[in-house]
């Protein structure tokens, strides 16, 4: 089993070479085109010297550039990883030495990204530059070269390596999620059962490729299908978004709940061109039910809301077009099984209790790299325990209730309080600090950062410093945009911060922050 080559068999069998696979500003790949730009690639990666299992690395935007690498890597057995395009230098540093990858591709706008932490690599990737050429890199025209576009897929099997996702860890250092080719088995069930998808309809995903959410709704269960599959470059935007939207008319629009509420706040929703989306679906991050009500009003159809996450990259709860509820995550999936446990591991059988969520699904991934501690914690007997709090109630809806740790999901991306914590901490002046993550007016979670002055230092001056060390060492989403100085952060007897008392500072309309 081959992830690339169970795609592209599936789209000659169903006699689309011909048809379109993706869209991308002015550009069109059919099947067949995308088939040889992938043999083309996974062909000058081999000739490269790439050996199964090798990790190929892609800080690339949606482009069919990403696509064709990423499924010609897939093809050769090789380990395809693409980047978050506003990962912090740290990040990409670890990455590189964590994954001891052979090849970078990089798009040339990203280029100095990897051009800032480059001296720091004893071991540094083969660097291939899209779309330019720069001194001690390769380009693209140059990588591929004369390279074949007839390629055989490599003998694979199902467990073995495919993909690896990148989300923050507990500490703020990134982890890998390693998935296997047996993923491709699930890929297409929600888009084809649930959604309807069908080949020749065109579906676009908001979120970038990197994204499991996109990755395996897009990339994976789009093609899987035989859907066209619209990208965009650049950072999503709705004004932006919404022209894509007008121009290539998608049939179904997967999105997050931030892009939902950008989309109703600049006045889009209401257009011909959404209403004409059959339907609208919605993961990442809890939808309020304020946003799903407006959205309807304007567009007539509901948000169909589900969740997913990096280990499974599948949603495993979700509604559907035909049975749907404002304010649930839906219900569990066929091809997944969940429960909650309590604090001592048991099964939560009785409705409205709260629980841990754990699930069981095929593309559940093989465990963490190079994490032996958290793979024992996280992965028992083929379940992942996602670290979600939720209940169901009786007649089978579930709920999320938030994390069971301290991580908060902020536009869709895990951040870990801590890391911010110690970073604000390293600034001179600043004695203590605090994140939480609270919700904006539309339910939407936004991070606030709390301060605690050293003696004879100004705040004002302090605040601006700690914003600018912030952007320089995280990635801009890590970034709290509210900042609160206290005389001392509230604490129980034994020490720990009382985070709860400084979401209800900020609900005090004294304090309640500008989202």
């Amino acid at each position: 089993m081959n992830i690339a080559q169970e795609i592209f068999s599936a789209a000659q069998s169903r006699g689309l070479t011909t048809r379109p696979a993706l869209l991308c500003e002015d550009r069109t790949l059919t099947y067949g085109e995308l088939e040889q730009a992938a043999n083309r690639f996974g062909n000058a990666l081999m000739a490269e010297g790439v050996a199964r299992g090798e990790r190929v690395l892609f800080l690339l935007d949606d482009s069919p550039e990403l696509v064709a690498a990423y499924l010609g890597t897939l093809k050769i057995g090789a380990v395809a990883v693409a980047l978050n395009l506003r990962m912090a230098p740290v990040d990409l540093l670890f990455i590189l030495r964590e994954s001891e990858c052979h090849c970078l591709v990089v798009h040339q706008e990203f280029l100095p990204l990897y051009q800032g932490i480059a001296d720091q690599l004893s071991n540094p990737p083969r660097v291939i530059v899209v779309e330019g050429h720069v001194g001690g890199c390769t380009s693209l025209d140059d990588f591929l070269g004369s390279c074949s576009d007839i390629l055989a897929a490599a003998p694979t099997s199902a467990d073995d390596m495919a993909y690896w996702v990148y989300s923050s860890g507990t500490t703020g250092k990134p982890k890998a999620t390693v998935h296997l080719h047996r993923d491709i088995t699930v890929a297409s069930l929600h888009v084809r059962q649930n959604l309807g998808v069908k080949p020749g309809d065109r579906v676009f995903t908001t979120s970038k490729l990197f994204f499991a959410f996109a990755l395996g709704h897009s990339l994976l269960g789009g093609l899987a299908v035989g859907a066209t599959v619209i990208l965009y470059r650049g950072w999503p935007e709705a004004h932006a978004l919404a022209r894509v939207i007008a121009r290539l008319e998608p049939d179904v629009l997967f999105s997050v709940p931030v892009m939902y509420r950008s989309f109703l706040r600049e006045g889009l929703a209401g257009g011909e061109s959404f209403k004409r989306i059959r339907h609208f679906v919605s993961a990442g991050e809890k939808l309020p039910a304020p946003i799903f009500e407006a959205w309807q009003a304007q567009t007539g159809q509901p948000i169909i809301e589900g969740i997913g996450s990096s280990e499974t990259i599948f949603l495993f709860i979700a509604n559907t077009p035909k049975v749907f509820r404002a304010g649930s995550s839906g219900k569990p999936l066929p091809w997944a099984e969940v429960r909650i446990v309590d604090e001592f591991d048991r099964t939560i059988t009785s409705a409205d209790t709260p629980g841990t969520l754990w699930v069981r699904m095929v593309s559940v991934c093989a465990g963490y790299w190079q994490r032996p501690e958290l793979n024992e914690r996280t992965f028992r007997d083929g379940w992942y325990a996602t670290g979600d709090t939720f209940s169901f109630d009786a007649e089978g809806w579930w709920y999320h209730q938030g994390r069971s740790d301290d991580m908060l999901k902020v536009s869709g991306q895990w951040v870990s309080p801590a890391e911010i914590e110690s970073c604000a901490l390293a600034v001179p002046g600043i004695a203590d600090a605090a994140v939480v993550g609270v919700p904006n007016d539309d339910g939407l979670v936004r991070l606030a950062l709390f301060l605690v002055a050293k003696p004879d230092s100004d705040p004002d001056v302090l605040g601006a410093m700690v914003q600018a060390h912030l952007r320089a060492t995280l990635a801009i989403y890590k970034c709290p945009r509210n900042i609160h100085f206290l005389q001392d952060l509230p604490r129980t007897a034994t020490g720990k911060t009382q985070k709860f008392r400084l979401r209800e500072m900020l609900q005090a309309d004294a304090m309640h922050p500008e989202f």
